[in-house]
């Protein structure tokens, strides 16, 4: 049999714009485990931008047990360097065009891993918030310095709101959409009508929303378009001697001054399973137990709050302008 004339072909021969194509579909674990070290020219098709516009690390949780003492939670050393490592992979072939960060809820980040992620992203406009659990002031603080572009924010509630929400509106000009996963009460409102009185987007879904609040929110924040409250557990908070009691539906003063808005979205259908697990959970979701995915989602439109897509498996209203 005569020998082939034909050359051998070479995986570091595949046109560069079909070899991106590939690793477009790969996640943040399969895309830092080694491809970039295959070749020269692997490495930097590893590096373009088209890849990189997002760092979603939402495929990662913490290997991490409860504990009674701050920082209430125990991170196994090995899980951290897991992080540790694809950070350090990922923001090196990123090379600052990371314009998405999307954080896992049950993720639990330093400070210094939050600081290095920063230093290294500094263009970046969306960023959705894991646990606040190790997190301290001085390291976010330091982050949101650095993010003097961002204009969206999803984040776990915080129990000091003001220092978080002072920082964004010195350093971040552009910011107009927060998302708070968590109690909402009048301390919350006030500050961000004080701090962050351009916003455009907020949602509250899945929460424990104090009335009074709500109403803080409509009469004060001239230019709010979106607001969704759907799944909240919305709360009145009577005068004293009178126990507070749970709302079971909007009244009408509330609709009125939400009238103004492009969107309002709510949902408190006894028969709608995100409603009923708000309740059971009494207004701050244990995510950990739900499908895995389910904190990510949200009714706001798909431009919104870190670019999550729309999801409107559960059966909320849109009400707002025509």
């Amino acid at each position: 049999m005569e020998e082939s004339d034909s050359v051998a072909w070479r995986w570091e021969d595949l046109d560069a714009d079909v070899l991106v194509k590939i690793l477009q579909s790969f996640d943040i674990v399969q895309l830092t485990s080694g491809i970039a070290s295959v070749c020269s020219s692997w490495r930097m098709a590893c590096c373009d931008p088209m890849l990189w516009k997002t760092l979603d690390l939402s495929v990662m949780r913490s290997n991490f047990i409860k504990i009674p003492l701050e920082p209430y939670v125990y991170v196994d050393a090995r899980s951290d360097k897991t992080l540790t490592r694809i950070l350090k992979i990922s923001l090196s072939l990123s090379r600052g065009n990371i314009m998405t960060l999307i954080f896992h809820f049950n993720l639990y980040v330093s400070d210094d891993q939050l600081t290095y992620t920063a230093e290294r992203c500094p263009r970046l406009r969306r960023l959705v918030m894991p646990a606040w659990n190790r997190i301290k002031k001085t390291g976010i603080c330091k982050a949101i310095r650095i993010w003097r572009d961002l204009e969206s924010l999803t984040m776990p509630s915080i129990a000091n709101p003001p220092y978080l929400m002072e920082e964004i509106a010195n350093n971040c000009k552009n910011f107009s959409e927060l998302k708070v996963m968590g109690p909402f009460d009048i301390l919350f409102a006030t500050t961000i009508i004080t701090c962050l009185p351009k916003i455009k987007v907020l949602s509250l879904r899945c929460s424990m929303l104090v009335k009074d609040a709500l109403i803080s929110i409509l009469d004060n924040l001239q230019n709010l378009e979106v607001l969704n409250i759907s799944h909240c557990l919305l709360i009145e908070i009577p005068p004293p001697p009178a126990p507070r009691r749970i709302m079971e539906e909007l009244d009408q003063s509330i609709l009125e001054k939400a009238s103004q808005l492009r969107q309002f979205i709510t949902c408190m259908k006894d028969s709608c399973i995100m409603c009923q697990r708000t309740r059971n959970d009494e207004g701050l979701m244990r995510w950990y137990k739900y499908e895995e995915g389910l904190w990510k989602t949200d009714e706001v439109i798909e431009s919104c709050l870190g670019g999550f897509r729309n999801d409107l498996s559960t059966t909320a209203n849109v009400h707002g302008k025509h």
